[in-house]
């Protein structure tokens, strides 16, 4: 190394030959002692402690694991079923504590893959990447749900079309009208969300749910909307406005089979209620 005065040393700072010790030598030596001295804190693993961590719950996940490679989805607890999949999504953390806690805030399965993103990081412990993928789960369901009522029979598969409403709109925070179009041998032709409104009413106008029938040449609709609230019971303004789409779309050879209203826990038919 380069001493203070310029000269090259192959002996430690203080070693000097017969030349006693300056000022800058004995500064120097502090200074490579204290760089030394500091690496022992920095050589620290900084996973230490999430090793430690990892060692206390690997044990449950595997045990969990394997319940559910052997007895299936039956053997386990709504909240063992969100942490198996919150394994993958936080993988160094026990996630007992943050499945437990979705299911407090939102009550259900269906009401933590039906949250918002916004709502769902405000739990401790999900953040925007593992809220953005519990919402890819949700599109999954939904999607293999809509899978079921295309290019079927769309009456025939009465149960599959309420269990694909109620996944894609009974946790919706605002209410949300939807239009399943038919062709004549009542085959879905398109699911199009005609409009978003509040907490307890969303504008619909029936000229515009005729005339979007028409351009997809539909000969019947299927109109269907939540309730935010939960409670799927009809409205007097749900009522009248279901028999002014019918009167509207009847001349012109569109039939209107039903008017679903989804809530949290369970669906009203407006055909079934005998109100169209």
């Amino acid at each position: 190394m380069t001493g203070s005065r310029g000269r090259t040393d192959t002996t430690s700072p203080l070693d000097t030959g017969n030349d006693p010790p300056t000022a800058d030598d004995l500064f120097d030596t502090l200074d490579e002692r204290g760089h030394f001295f500091e690496h022992p804190a920095r050589a620290t693993p900084a996973k230490a402690i999430p090793a430690a961590e990892d060692k206390h719950y690997h044990g449950h996940r595997e045990r969990l694991r394997l319940r559910f490679r052997d007895s299936g989805d039956g053997a386990l607890a709504d909240y063992e079923i969100l942490e198996l999949l919150l394994f993958r999504l936080i993988p160094r953390r026990d996630t007992k504590p943050v499945a437990k806690a979705l299911l407090d805030r939102f009550g259900t399965l269906a009401g933590v893959f039906g949250a918002t993103p916004a709502l769902l990081q405000e739990v401790k412990g999900i953040g925007e990447a593992v809220a953005l993928d519990l919402k890819l789960v949700s599109a999954v369901a939904q999607r293999t749900l809509k899978s079921e009522i295309r290019n079927k029979t769309v009456l025939a598969s009465w149960s599959s079309v309420i269990q694909y409403c109620h996944a894609a709109m009974a946790h919706e925070p605002r209410e949300q009208f939807r239009i399943l179009f038919l062709d004549k041998r009542n085959t879905l032709i398109a699911d199009e969300v005609q409009g978003h409104g509040t907490v307890d009413h969303t504008p619909v106008y029936p000229r515009e749910v005729v005339r979007r029938a028409l351009e997809l040449s539909a000969t019947a609709i299927i109109l269907v909307h939540n309730h935010p609230s939960g409670d799927p019971t009809p409205s007097r303004a749900d009522i009248d406005m279901t028999k002014t789409i019918v009167e509207t779309a009847r001349p012109l050879g569109i039939t209107v089979h039903d008017h679903i209203i989804i809530g949290k826990d369970g669906h009203a038919s407006l055909k079934g209620l005998r109100l169209i």
